[in-house]
């Protein structure tokens, strides 16, 4: 039998589908209020890898990520991943969403994304959402699964999480 323990904490990311730039400045702000200080911002990418969000947000779409420094406790995923949605909903215009908020969280051995959809990989972590592990790190490296979205498949993406992965590893090392 193993010991129960408690959680050790991780490291906080958000990726952001947009359009507006002053949109994204404006979350950024209010995430950063509320989580504390950026410590990597990923360069801007166009977001192509699918037409998914084109109807709701609109072509021209761009893809962008986050780190804060403060760490979290993985239990805090269900609420920032409900706080992302009021941001989503207040900057809303018609009903539609002007940006896409996605959150979660680097461990060493995985990065786990927060939904409001399930799935059959995904589980429940309360507060109408579901959580996965989207990506795992062995041998010195992240790689995907059946399920991972195709962009986070990508070499350019898996760079950035790496990269993220060693700010967080000095981080625990301290």
């Amino acid at each position: 039998m193993g010991s129960i323990r408690k959680p050790h904490p991780v490291k906080l990311i958000v990726g952001f589908i947009y359009k507006d730039k002053s949109i994204l400045e404006k979350t950024e702000s209010i995430l950063r209020k509320n989580f504390g200080a950026i410590d990597f911002q990923s360069k801007i990418f166009a977001f192509t890898h699918t037409d998914y969000y084109n109807k709701e947000l609109g072509t021209g779409l761009k893809r962008k990520f986050i780190s804060f420094k403060p760490l979290i406790l993985p239990q805090k995923l269900a609420g920032i991943k409900v706080f992302a949605n009021s941001i989503e909903k207040k900057f809303s215009k018609d009903s539609r969403r002007l940006i896409n908020i996605d959150p979660g969280y680097i461990d060493l051995p995985k990065l786990v994304l927060a939904s409001a959809k399930d799935f059959s990989h995904r589980i429940y972590i309360g507060r109408g959402i579901h959580a996965e592990v989207t990506l795992s790190y062995q041998n010195k490296a992240f790689k995907w699964y059946e399920w991972t979205f195709p962009d986070y498949r990508t070499p350019e993406y898996i760079a950035i999480f790496t990269k993220i992965r060693k700010i967080y590893f000095k981080q625990v090392r301290k």
